[in-house]
């Protein structure tokens, strides 16, 4: 990986910028949750702070999805890391006594996110110039967003805590600053060149091409059903706060801790998993299904765990499972879709998963609410465990199509 960033210049850069990025996305996360949770004691009100770091970017994907395929893919981040910065700088007029600009602000971030991901996830085949860069490079991008969760929680809570919440805000509209200048390093283009005339941009239309390519090849489909399947038990991730405050007594530090928790084996999960995938789709699809289950076993662990710290370790070896499998999804995606159509492709992805993140977020603050979170968080965790083996079930013809394949082209 190192080899990789001191030799690719373009890849350097734009890797940077991601870290910056993210580090400022779960340095602020808990400070909006821990104002909401302050001004408001609502679960509900909680899973819903988690619910504007998600549903907007699913609201304007056909959007998003139809943009990141038909212009420059790196002055699309470029201007959209702007007014992300812009929308940071919105959070500053919320107080605990007004916690509704936290929504509005931190929504407009998330949905403009929905731009970033897939122009990122699209791009990166087009900046890798081996078989071997790419690889490389999605497990480092992949590890890249777990370890700034993990290091963007841990150092936000403590940040929050030492110098409030509103330097938290002002942290996080400078991290969208520092990747823009980061991105204007980008010297290659990050999509390839279009023979074709440009059509006039039809959103849903154009969205709707990507569907039909995904059903005609059940490969995609079933690395698009991944991160859904994934994203049916994740919702409990919204309780982790309610978790750190109420089952254990914590403030912003325990929120940190556990989401730090969460950060450290979203990171090692995909550098883990490609040692067993290596390039091998069938391979990728049977661990996205085995993560899924470890996840939900882990989690019901932690549902149960008599001290916080516990509770951080049974939360960091779930999350092991979870970034093993977004990464390997997402590189599955990167081999699989021409470049033509991968943004649309990938903003799919990424729409699915914000959708599905969104609902289970809100059930989640729901149940919290009438049961406690400790069995929100062993319900939700049951479920995770009958999805993931229904999609190592229901994939098992899709896995041997692709062995098939496999020898086919090897003989």
């Amino acid at each position: 990986m190192i080899k990789l960033l001191r030799g690719n210049a373009d890849l350097r850069a734009l890797f940077f910028a991601q870290v910056v990025s993210f580090m400022g996305d779960w340095f602020v996360f808990v400070a909006i949750t821990g104002m909401v949770k302050d001004g408001t004691d609502s679960e509900l009100l909680v899973s819903l702070a988690y619910v504007a770091f998600t549903l907007p970017a699913f609201l304007v994907t056909p959007l998003a999805g139809s943009m990141v395929d038909r212009f420059d893919r790196r002055r699309l981040i470029m201007v959209v890391s702007l007014l992300q910065a812009v929308a940071a700088l919105g959070l500053l007029t919320a107080s605990v006594d007004r916690v509704w600009p936290l929504f509005i602000f931190q929504g407009t971030i998330s949905a403009l996110a929905a731009f970033v991901k897939p122009a990122i996830d699209a791009g990166v085949p087009n900046l890798a110039r081996t078989p071997d860069e790419l690889r490389t490079a999605n497990v480092l991008f992949g590890s890249t967003w777990g370890v700034m969760l993990a290091v963007g929680a841990a150092l936000g809570g403590v940040f929050s805590e030492t110098f409030g919440r509103q330097a938290s805000f002002i942290a996080d509209a400078a991290t969208f600053v520092i990747a823009f200048g980061l991105l204007s390093m980008i010297r290659h283009p990050m999509q390839q060149q279009r023979s074709e005339a440009r059509r006039t941009m039809r959103p849903f239309s154009d969205m709707g091409e990507a569907v039909r390519y995904a059903r005609k090849d059940k490969a995609v489909l079933a690395l698009l059903a991944s991160k859904g399947t994934f994203a049916i038990g994740s919702g409990i991730v919204s309780q982790l706060p309610v978790l750190a405050t109420e089952a254990y007594g914590w403030k912003d530090g325990g929120t940190g801790l556990l989401f730090g928790a969460r950060g450290v084996g979203t990171g090692l999960g995909p550098l883990i998993a490609a040692r067993f995938t290596r390039g091998d789709l069938s391979k990728v699809l049977r661990v996205c299904g085995l993560s899924g289950i470890a996840f939900s076993v882990c989690y019901l662990a932690a549902a149960w765990s008599p001290v916080i710290f516990l509770a951080a370790a049974f939360i960091a070896v779930a999350h092991l499972g979870g970034g093993a499998q977004w990464t390997l999804s997402t590189y599955g995606l990167q081999l699989r879709t021409p470049d033509y159509i991968r943004g649309r492709v990938m903003a799919g992805d990424f729409a699915i998963l914000t959708l599905t993140l969104s609902i289970t977020a809100l059930l989640a603050g729901l149940l919290s609410e009438a049961v406690g979170v400790r069995w929100t968080l062993t319900t939700f965790g049951g479920v995770a465990f009958c999805t993931g083996c229904a999609y190592l079930v229901l994939t098992r013809n899709v896995v041997t199509k692709i062995e098939a394949e496999g020898r086919a082209a090897a003989d």
